[in-house]
């Protein structure tokens, strides 16, 4: 038995190590695997033989790669590619200025005062579907249908996967809705939460900018336990495995859910949480669709730092325009944004 520490490039936050920690203990050679995402290694623990841990690693990375993350003896230094900023700036303005007179002349209303309106919802769903926070939602996909095809099922598991995973963010996004109603927030309380989600935002939006990778380690993620078991259901291949599969991605450690998770608290009503929480996942469809039936990975694609750039400053305007208008529903500053 050897146990080698190796350095991860890729890695953005718990549900990557989840990823990581899943993929790798499933080979046959290893017996043990944990993943840091304070440290950015993984140590792996296994019967490798005589190879040494340059091989070990190459091994290895093959695993990982489709998931976006190599593995190296040595630690790489972090680069940011300032170049990116060039063409995301430009096409982030150019959606925010677009949210801004679409606002103006009344035609959306995406957010109004202190409230997350659905299309928000959809948007965060449609950045968080190609974002690395939902690296365990893919990785579940494509696992899932690789194993079901090799049976030679390829639609009805995908199909039953999608209407569970669209029917759970329905009810426990009615249930955690109905909660808030439950405990009777206050406005203290509805503030803070309404401020929980503006900085969980941010920090997201910085997260996806890969320019501070010390942020990465703020952001907010259930037990990494949570993902280890859910993710371990995509080795069963019941009839209704993918139903059930899809019906827990909502407690998966993803940032954007959990952000649209706190703030269906602060509704206090069933079917606006519900609403809420299926707007998100809605978003998250189109992508996670075509992951179901082919091999589409935005992280693969040479322009990837661009759109995640472009992805990190709209979410950043989000999170700063929500902070905003959250502290002026509550008098604590002036309103600043009047459309």
């Amino acid at each position: 038995m050897k146990t080698c520490i190796f350095h991860v490039n890729g890695m953005h936050c718990n549900s990557c190590a989840v990823l990581i920690e899943s993929e790798l203990g499933a080979v046959p050679e290893v017996s043990n695997v944990k993943a840091s995402l304070k440290h950015f290694n993984v140590e792996v623990t296994g019967d490798f033989g005589d190879k040494e841990a340059e091989h070990i690693a190459r091994d290895l990375s093959v695993i990982l790669k489709p998931h976006g993350y190599t593995l190296s003896v040595e630690k790489q230094r972090h680069s940011v590619k300032w170049s990116d900023f060039r063409i995301a700036l430009p096409a982030a303005g150019a959606f925010i200025a677009l949210f801004i007179i679409l606002q103006k002349l009344g035609i959306v209303n995406l957010i109004t005062a202190s409230e997350v309106g659905y299309g928000t919802a959809f948007v965060v769903g449609l950045i968080a579907s190609v974002s690395t926070c939902m690296a365990v939602v893919g990785g579940l996909v494509l696992s899932m249908s690789t194993n079901f095809a090799k049976e030679g099922d390829k639609v009805r598991p995908q199909v039953l996967f999608h209407v569970g995973r669209l029917v759970s963010f329905f009810l426990l996004g009615g249930a955690i809705g109905a909660l808030g109603s439950a405990f009777q927030l206050g406005a203290t309380a509805t503030l803070v939460l309404s401020l929980a989600v503006a900085l969980v935002l941010l920090i997201l939006g910085v997260n996806l900018l890969d320019v501070f990778p010390w942020a990465k380690k703020l952001q907010p993620t259930l037990p990494s336990f949570v993902g280890k078991h859910i993710h371990g259901l995509k080795n069963l291949n019941h009839t209704l495995t993918p139903l059930l599969i899809g019906a827990v991605t909502f407690f998966l450690p993803c940032g954007f859910t959990q952000s649209m998770q706190i703030y269906t608290l602060t509704t206090g009503s069933f079917m606006a949480g519900a609403l809420i929480m299926s707007a998100f996942a809605l978003g998250t469809l189109p992508v996670l669709a075509l992951l179901s039936f082919s091999s589409l990975g935005i992280h693969k694609k040479a322009q990837s730092g661009v759109f995640f750039k472009t992805a990190g400053l709209v979410v950043i305007f989000f999170g700063l325009f929500n902070l905003v208008n959250v502290l002026a529903a509550a008098g604590i500053i002036q309103p600043i944004f009047n459309f």
